[in-house]
């Protein structure tokens, strides 16, 4: 038996592969992202540079008239969107194994950073326990907790997704775990952001794909607790039921919800123009908190607000196609939860602000004055950005022309001389 050997490789075909793979690599790095990405990135930064605007312009008046710096409380937002921007650009290019392995520790940090609020370093406003004052700065743990409960349930009912049709496998540990980490925040008579936490929870079953009759046990369960929370405070209950269409409460429970409808109201359709507001002057409270929006109102008018409308409505429906469009349960769950509660707390602050719920302390997502609010729901939008690359739009291009490539005949092959 005759055995030909086979010609040795030489340096140039060994370069020539080299460089071949380097260009595919290389490729790869300079990939176009996903227009889900284009369009949560661009709806987040818009957002927050808007929101950095507006609340220069709602606290400037303030801070003069107390001998302040017009410029203090811009500066101090625009301190955490500095932070925070950077950081949700570096949390997109982390993969899905480094959010499944923190799924755990990071819902551990959370409740533990919240339970500090009981300590000498919490500090409490209007009534509520859920700051902890480290410096001249002041720090919420309950927003990361919201990032950290969505991520927590999506780990683990990634783990059950052959066992979501029995109900003891959709409930034990995600509802006993999740109650746990959200009683930490009603100890704190934070109402606002317990709903919040309740809506990520929920969010997260649902996408999940749980059945409807095991949806609708933890439905009617937040629900119940919800109303029980409320029916436990005759003071929180005066403040739900307060009636706001007459002047008969307006130096009571009335007072922001009057003055944040006056202050829309005179803003018409163009607005009375940007700093010209006349709510802000000691009139609105929390104008830079959670009555931004009326500020917007009355200084950019019916325009601004449908701005700021259009923008969430671009997030969110870019937060949704990647739901739609991943194969990836955990992607689906978490990015669910995620969506429901920036999504969500947008529509409650909004619906706040002009009457159609009572006043509940839930900050606009990335506009409302509070630096923590603002870095907590940018590392979120970080998550969503890794999610939106997981997205095979990309790669699939470049594998149909590499295809495509491949089945073309090369030049002179296939022919027969005769």
């Amino acid at each position: 038996m005759t055995q030909v050997a086979r010609p040795p490789r030489s340096e140039s075909g060994r370069t020539a592969s080299g460089g071949l793979a380097a260009r595919v690599s290389l490729g790869r790095r300079f990939t176009p992202v996903s227009t889900e990405f284009l369009m949560i990135a661009s709806a987040a930064l818009l957002l927050t540079i808007f929101g950095l605007v507006m609340v220069l312009s709602a606290t400037s008046a303030t801070a003069v008239s107390r001998g302040e710096n017009p410029m203090d409380g811009a500066l101090r937002q625009g301190v955490f969107a500095i932070l925070g921007v950077p950081l949700m650009f570096l949390i997109s290019r982390l993969p899905m194994a480094f959010f499944k392995r923190m799924a755990w520790p990071a819902l551990f940090f959370a409740v533990a950073l919240q339970m500090v609020v009981f300590t000498p370093l919490g500090i409490e406003d209007g009534g509520n326990r859920n700051w902890i004052g480290i410096g001249s700065f002041t720090l919420q743990p309950s927003e990361f907790m919201k990032i950290a409960l969505a991520i927590w349930i999506a780990f683990v009912l990634l783990r059950k997704q052959a066992m979501l049709g029995t109900w003891h496998h959709v409930f034990i540990p995600v509802i006993p775990v999740a109650l746990l980490a959200i009683g930490t925040v009603i100890a704190g008579n934070d109402l606002g952001t317990s709903m919040v936490l309740v809506l990520i929870l929920l969010g997260c079953l649902f996408f999940s794909g749980v059945k409807l009759r095991l949806f609708i046990i933890p439905v009617i369960l937040g629900v119940a607790a919800v109303l029980a929370y409320a029916l436990s405070s005759t003071d929180r209950m005066r403040r739900i039921t307060a009636t706001c269409d007459d002047m008969s409460a307006y130096t009571g429970d009335c007072y922001q919800s009057i003055h944040g409808i006056w202050g829309m109201a005179s803003g018409g359709i163009f607005g009375v123009g940007l700093g010209n507001s006349q709510e802000k002057y000691g009139w609105l409270p929390a104008a830079g908190n959670d009555f931004i929006f009326a500020i917007v109102g009355e200084e950019l008018g019916l325009i601004g607000c449908v701005v700021v409308l259009a923008l969430f409505t671009l997030f969110t429906v870019g937060a949704f196609h990647v739901i739609r469009k991943t194969n990836d349960p955990f992607i689906r769950v978490a990015a669910g939860g995620l969506t429901v509660w920036i999504t969500g707390q947008a529509v409650l602050n909004i619906g706040v602000v002009i009457g159609v719920f009572p006043v509940m302390g839930v900050p606009l997502p990335f506009m409302s004055q509070g630096g923590t609010a603002l870095l907590a729901v940018l590392i979120a939008c970080g998550v969503l950005l890794s999610f939106a690359r997981t997205l095979p739009v990309g790669e699939e291009r470049v594998a149909v022309r590499a295809t495509e490539a491949g089945r073309r005949p090369a030049a002179g092959r296939g022919r027969v001389t005769r």
